[in-house]
Order: C-alpha cells, then sequence, then structure tokens
C-alpha cells in the first residue's frame, strides 16, 4: 500500500487531499500516474502529461521512472512560482 498525497490546485481539482492505493507487484511513479488518469475526469484532465507536474516520493523529488515500494509516499503537486 502507498499514500498518495495531492497538494494546491491537484487538491482542489481532485477534490481530495489524498488516498491509499495498493501497490502491485513493483511500479514507477509513471505507473502510477497512468493508473490515475485510466479514472476518467478529473483525473485524467489534472494529471494529463501536457500537464507541468512534480512528484516526490518520500519527500524527494521523483521522475516517472522512480520505482515505488510498499510504505511508501506519493506526492503530486504544481510547479510553484513566488516572487
Amino acid at each position: 500500500m502507498i499514500q498518495i498525497r495531492y497538494f494546491a490546485s491537484l487538491r482542489e481539482r481532485l477534490g481530495t487531499d489524498g488516498e491509499s492505493l495498493p501497490l502491485d507487484d513493483s511500479r514507477c511513479v509513471g505507473d502510477i500516474l497512468e493508473h490515475l488518469r485510466q479514472r476518467g475526469t478529473p483525473w485524467a484532465e489534472a494529471l494529463a502529461p501536457s500537464k507541468t507536474l512534480l512528484c516526490a516520493v518520500n519527500q524527494e523529488m521523483a521522475r516517472p521512472e522512480t520505482t515505488l515500494t510498499d510504505g511508501d509516499e506519493l506526492a503530486f503537486f504544481p510547479p510553484v512560482t513566488g516572487g
């Protein structure tokens, strides 16, 4: 089982700040993204490949090929700008 967290506009768009998801075999971040997109709207739109999206595994920046293991926390968030 992994814990997924959604931040900022993703949390608002998806209507949740997080969820638990069973981890089948060995998966990577990209596999989880594809699984979530297949839920349809609003998931497919909010997590679309054309969107700029950052992710972290256990609070460290990650890439789509980053492998996940049972107990990991996976966070998705939009880029943040400041000024």
